[in-house]
């Protein structure tokens, strides 16, 4: 089979429906140097820069006010002092007057992507190294994967489509993009909030009601903020290490982040009022790209950090504005396979009779890959296309992109019930549990001359057991079905057939064949409890003379109805001949048999009511004594 080669290109795409917006955010002496892009429509910015003076001036775009105050952080190298941030208030204008008969002008409608305020922050004075950081509206970044399919191992490439919509060039900036969408609120913090108030009305007296008042005590001062942490020494051990790897890769043609990109690694962390000054744990290693992108620069570093999948890239890169833009994030061998897989969808209705040809592989990349599609290539080109779902460390996809003809395949299910286990008894009601469900089998023609591994996609009933399935089945119980092999041998057939069990309850007579079965196997339970084995024992000899008895009364009633009609038939006939004199022999075996049937219709009728008198004293025996009897629902 052919090697398939994918190569990696820059991509970027106009999009000129931005052009006309101005920055969400800008100041002058804080360049933008950070841009955090998110899965729920915002993306966090970091301007850095040194200033002087008592204040910063930033330009807000209208619309962004909110969420440029509810999540404005300044983080400062030099423990300065950050007081106040203000910004101008937008006072409603008064009505116009106007003459009688006269028409209003037109107010064109002011649009809140042009419309810029300014929000100012005072500081001390001096100099600051200073760090601004915030949220502002974005365009989610998409995933978008290749899959390179070889005989026993997979391919995977990991490309994120980020557009720049925000108003400026995103030049030389550090980018990460996070697979999580955390909670992200629009708020009105720009906006006067004026609640109304009770009113004291003319004597004193309050109309409304007025809340009353809550005292708190007095607690302990915070503590003060924590001293300088110095660099640990591990920091400086991965610096030193990674000089060494710059030197070796330098050799090898192989790009690598700048000395002063790993230093960036060294971030500050404080707050309004209290900065403190702090050192974050080293950024992840870039992963070194596989040998089919050598020729790239290094490519995204991939961590989790609280549950989030992060994936950093260590060199700055430049996103035009208005522009959308293809990083490739990753690019690593994973375990996996080509196969095929027996997935009936009415969307495509050759395929409740033939499998899909189907990838399947392992997520072996470090952090969660989310939903998107999938381009298949092997055999010399392209194979077709898909969309994984979201898939979690460690968890296997097994993704279609194709139709097999050469495969077909029926399906046939039949309803099962089988067992019978003592459940509960309660109130001389005995309650078992039988193992009800599906037995399904499938058969599979192999129409090609070659092996083949096929998978079934079995929908599986909610709550039940799938009993001794095929080794390797992957039973999925949040999707509700079961992923099942099947291998089938060149221009062969096979059979596959699963069974699933669930425990059903149902109440039913002490004298049944269920009661009898679910009873025995108690008794003969070495778990069970001994003082209830010993008194259900008891009541169940009353129930074997109660059962022998009503057996004995089922096959006399089943007489009695024989002989009552025999009977009538032969008077029957024995009127037919009443005057006939030539068939006065007949007439005396009808005779004859009528006086036996007669004579043994008596003593079944005699043995009858003897039989009813006695079950009716041991049924009344038996629920006493089961009367008191409880055991409890069996686990």
């Amino acid at each position: 089979m052919k090697h398939v080669q994918i190569f990696s290109l820059g991509l970027g795409l106009v999009l000129c429906g931005a052009c006309a917006s101005k920055p969400a955010v800008t100041s002058e002496g804080l360049a933008l140097k950070r841009v955090v892009i998110y899965r729920n429509g915002v993306a966090y910015f970091e301007r850095e820069g040194r200033v002087t003076g008592s204040k910063v001036s930033f330009r807000v775009r209208r619309d962004e006010v909110g969420d440029f105050l509810a999540s404005f952080a300044v983080m400062e190298k030099a423990g300065g002092s950050v007081r106040a941030a203000s910004f101008p208030m937008r006072r409603e204008e008064p009505p116009v007057r106007l003459a009688e008969g006269e028409k209003p002008l037109p107010v064109p409608p002011v649009d809140p992507k042009r419309k810029l305020e300014n929000v100012v922050m005072e500081l001390d004075g001096g100099e600051h190294d200073l760090a601004v950081g915030y949220i502002a509206e974005a365009p989610v970044w998409r995933p978008s994967y290749r899959l390179v399919l070889q005989k026993d191992k997979v391919h995977l490439q990991v490309w994120g489509i980020v557009q720049n919509l925000s108003g400026e060039d995103w030049k030389n900036t550090h980018l990460t993009v996070v697979a999580d969408a955390p909670l992200a609120l629009q708020t009105n913090l720009e906006n006067a909030v004026i609640p109304s108030r009770p009113v004291l009305a003319e004597g004193n007296e309050v109309i409304m009601v007025v809340p009353q008042s809550e005292t708190s005590l007095a607690s302990a001062p915070p503590p003060p903020p924590a001293p300088a942490v110095a660099m640990p020494e591990e920091m400086a051990d991965e610096e030193a290490v990674s000089e060494k790897t710059m030197e070796v890769e330098k050799k090898e043609g192989r790009a690598r982040p700048t000395s002063k990109s790993v230093q960036r690694s060294a971030r500050y962390r404080g707050g309004v009022g209290g900065l403190t000054r702090a050192v974050a744990p080293a950024a992840p290693k870039p992963m070194v790209a596989p040998s089919r992108t050598r020729n790239l620069a290094a490519l995204a570093a991939v961590a989790v950090t609280g549950g989030a999948t992060r994936y950093e890239l260590p060199n700055p890169v430049t996103v035009p504005d208005g522009s959308a833009t293809m990083l490739l994030l990753l690019d690593k061998e994973v375990p996996g396979e080509s196969a095929f897989l027996f997935a009936p969808d009415p969307g495509v209705p050759d395929s409740a009779a033939h499998p899909f040809r189907v990838a399947r592989f392992r997520n072996a990349t470090g952090g969660l890959l989310e939903r998107g599609p999938l381009a298949f290539f092997g055999e010399g080109g392209f194979l077709g296309q898909g969309v994984i779902e979201n898939l979690p460390v460690a968890a296997s996809a097994t993704v279609p992109f194709a139709l097999e003809q050469s495969l077909a395949i029926e399906r046939r299910s039949e309803y099962i019930e089988e067992g019978s286990r003592l459940f509960m008894v309660d109130g001389g009601q005995l309650t078992i549990e039988r193992q009800v469900g599906p037995r399904t089998t499938y058969k599979i023609k192999n129409g090609a001359k070659e092996a083949r591994k096929l998978w079934l996609k079995h929908p599986r009933q909610g709550g039940s057991k799938l009993l001794a399935p095929p080794r390797d089945t992957e039973d999925n119980a949040g999707t509700g079905s079961a992923l099942v092999p099947v291998a089938i041998g060149a221009l062969a057939a096979v059979e596959a057939v699963l069974n699933e069990r669930i425990g059903q309850q149902q109440q039913v007579d002490w004298l049944s064949d269920l009661a009898e079965q679910a009873v025995k196997g108690y008794l003969a339970d070495a778990k069970a409890n001994p003082v209830k084995v010993a008194a259900l024992k008891a009541a169940w000899e009353l129930r074997a003379e109660w059962k022998k008895l009503a057996d004995e009364s089922e096959r006399l009633h089943a007489e009695q109805q024989n002989l009552e009609r025999s009977s009538e038939e032969t008077r029957d006939n024995l009127r037919a001949i009443e005057k006939n004199k030539a068939a006065e022999d007949l007439r005396k075996t009808l005779t004859h048999r009528l006086a036996k049937s007669s004579a043994r219709l008596d003593q079944v009728i005699k043995r009858l009511i003897e039989v009813d008198m006695r079950i009716k004293e041991l049924e009344l025996r038996f629920r006493e004594a089961v009367k008191e009897l409880r055991i409890p629902p069996a686990t």
